[in-house]
């Protein structure tokens, strides 16, 4: 995955509007489904949880299935790429502490990943306005710099392939 700019303003906007629609569209399958449920089965007790769960895990399931279909729409271009960008980054997350001792002992590809992930986690904090945290991944970042000029490393982001967490 590269790395690219996306409008903040768009991405902010269609995530709120696909986000919405989801929980609309969820909202009201669920509550359909679960109502035809319940009129095709009646129970003679009067409950329904089991329909009621049934119509919001199949009502999940159309969601979730009309949301993959249309992740190659444009409307979805800068949502998708976060998406991607998270579950990259999540990777990263789960090796991290032998990707940062690899780092430490000079192994370039263990940088190259480092550098994605800071970049990549810049990116997106401010994208979602977190910047909370942004002081702490300057000092990582300079420790990374620090680390590759030591080494003789040139950092790129745009280097990183996810084949490369294989060796961690």
């Amino acid at each position: 995955m590269k790395l690219k700019q996306i409008d903040k303003k768009r991405y902010r906007g269609h995530l709120n509007k696909v986000f919405i629609g989801s929980a609309l569209v969820l909202a009201v399958l669920s509550l359909a489904i679960s109502q035809l449920l319940i009129a095709f089965f009646p129970d003679a007790d009067g409950s329904h949880f089991h329909w009621n769960l049934l119509g919001v895990v199949f009502a999940a399931l159309l969601v979730g299935a009309g949301l993959s279909r249309f992740r190659q729409h444009p409307f979805m271009t800068e949502v998708v790429y976060v998406w991607d960008l998270k579950q990259r980054l999540n990777k990263i997350a789960r090796k991290r502490r032998q990707v940062e001792a690899a780092a430490r002992e000079g192994n370039e590809t263990a940088m190259q990943i480092l550098q994605f992930c800071y970049a990549g986690s810049r990116q997106l904090w401010q994208l979602d306005d977190n910047t909370i945290v942004m002081d702490e991944l300057a000092d990582k970042q300079a420790e990374l710099n620090t680390l590759a000029e030591q080494h003789g490393v040139t950092l790129n982001a745009e280097q990183y392939d996810e084949s490369m967490l294989k060796q961690f």
